[in-house]
């Protein structure tokens, strides 16, 4: 009986870590969450973490999660990059350039780099 019920902690516990909450999938439509896995994406004032929706291999939207961005800046930033990725390819989205928001330069460069990182894993991890 105890080696039945540590063999069943063992199997939540690997599971537990291949389900970090990174991607979910939901109704056919992947979402990776950067919040752990772009971590160590800055901004200017820290990191900037995002949920990139994926179906059937192309970008649906970007979300933009809180962050301590400057409100100002980062406004800008996203009212100028919100849409960039919309109806790309995964393939396209890790290669082309976006280009950011003139004045809110660290911003914009978190959000590429945030999304190159959700494309990657999502690739790595369907």
């Amino acid at each position: 009986m105890i080696s039945c019920a540590l063999l069943l902690m063992a199997m939540a516990l690997m599971s537990a870590d291949k389900k970090d909450g990174t991607m979910v999938k939901e109704k056919g439509v992947y979402i990776v969450n950067t919040t752990t896995l772009g971590k160590d994406v800055k901004g200017y004032n820290g990191p900037t973490p995002l949920k990139v929706y994926i179906k059937s291999g192309k970008i649906e939207k970007v979300e933009f999660l809180e962050n301590e961005e400057t409100p100002k800046y980062w406004r800008a930033c996203v009212d100028h990059i919100k849409n960039k990725w919309d109806g790309m390819t995964v393939k396209d989205a890790k290669t082309k350039e976006v280009d950011g928001r003139t004045g809110a330069t660290y911003s914009s460069d978190a959000v590429k780099k945030n999304v190159k990182l959700a494309v990657e894993y999502y690739e790595k991890n369907k």
